[in-house]
């Protein structure tokens, strides 16, 4: 049974790894295409992330499983692991905490406008009046994404005083169903986005969405960049329809240097930060991957195995 494995992780795996395991460590992104082609498991996450993609389209028929830390997909041939019959196990609540928090922050944020502040600060002012004046309690937020990340970002919103109303697939536990979030739009002060990304996620906040919210409300996207209409958000920004956003991700990234969003009006960007604010991810990927390789040659159920049909 051979493995392909990213040399970076190897101090926290090496020393707990079965013996009779042959493991190929990665370095480079030609070395994971060379290493691929006979192996039986894989975790193969790089940056940039298409090269993901390529090195998984080298593998061959031995290709069994394949893990990843990211909780996000779209960087991954789901239609050929489908066809191929591959297990990939994702990395969902690896880096939720961290996310969740910054999804907070973003609020905080935007509700005190802590970013004018530091500008205040940074031209030596001292403002005769706060900038931002929102206290959170008593305000309404729409979690679209009632995942892992979404329900922590719920549970810290909730001591904050703010009353949350989630979205999930499945309506469970008197969420919103996709069907039903647009039409509750103009109820909530903070839309905030913690969906997966899938084909029916992409730009789905858009025009008439935008149209929908409070004027006083602010879009906060600790998701996908995809997720939402740039153009559409540009022009509500320009025309204060919405009161702001902070944007976690953007579409594409990095964001060059020239894109209107850097200096549109009230849009805060942290240049999809929120997952590595924090020091704990690989040792949570690497204790997550060694209880998968345990359960995976005993025969047992894997932790976190994406349902590639429906992209998460």
């Amino acid at each position: 049974m051979k493995a392909v494995l990213p040399a970076i992780a190897r101090p926290l795996l090496e020393a707990r790894l079965p013996s009779d395991l042959e493991v190929s460590w990665f370095t480079s992104p030609q070395e994971a295409k060379a290493m691929i082609a006979d192996a039986e498991i894989a975790w193969v996450d790089m940056q940039p992330t298409e090269h993901v993609a390529d090195a998984i389209r080298a593998a061959g028929p031995e290709l069994k499983w394949v893990s990843t830390i990211y909780a996000g997909l779209d960087a991954f041939p789901l239609d050929l692991l489908r066809a191929r019959g591959v297990t990939l196990t994702n990395g969902v609540g690896i880096n939720a905490i961290a996310v969740a928090e910054y999804a907070v922050m973003g609020v905080l944020v935007a509700a005190k406008r802590y970013d004018e502040v530091l500008r205040a600060q940074d031209r030596r002012e001292w403002p005769k009046d706060a900038p931002g004046k929102i206290e959170l309690a008593d305000t309404r937020a729409l979690i679209v994404g009632l995942g892992a990340i979404g329900r922590l970002i719920a549970d810290r919103l909730g001591a904050f005083g703010v009353a949350v109303t989630g979205v999930t697939r499945s309506g469970r536990d008197r969420t919103l169903t996709p069907d039903a979030w647009r039409a509750r739009l103009g109820e909530f002060d903070w839309v905030i986005l913690a969906a997966p990304s899938t084909d029916d996620t992409k730009a789905m906040i858009g025009a008439d969405e935008l149209a929908a919210m409070k004027r006083a409300a602010w879009l906060i996207n600790i998701a996908r960049g995809d997720m939402v209409d740039d153009d559409a958000l540009l022009a509500a920004l320009n025309d204060r329809r919405i009161a702001g956003a902070f944007l976690d991700p953007t579409n594409p990234e990095p964001l060059p240097s020239d894109h209107p969003l850097w200096s549109a009006p009230n849009c805060m960007i942290t240049m999809h930060l929120s997952g590595r604010s924090q020091t704990k991810m690989f040792q949570r990927a690497a204790a997550l991957f060694l209880d998968n390789l345990a359960a995976y040659r005993a025969g047992r159920a894997l932790k976190n195995v994406a349902d590639l049909d429906a992209g998460y």
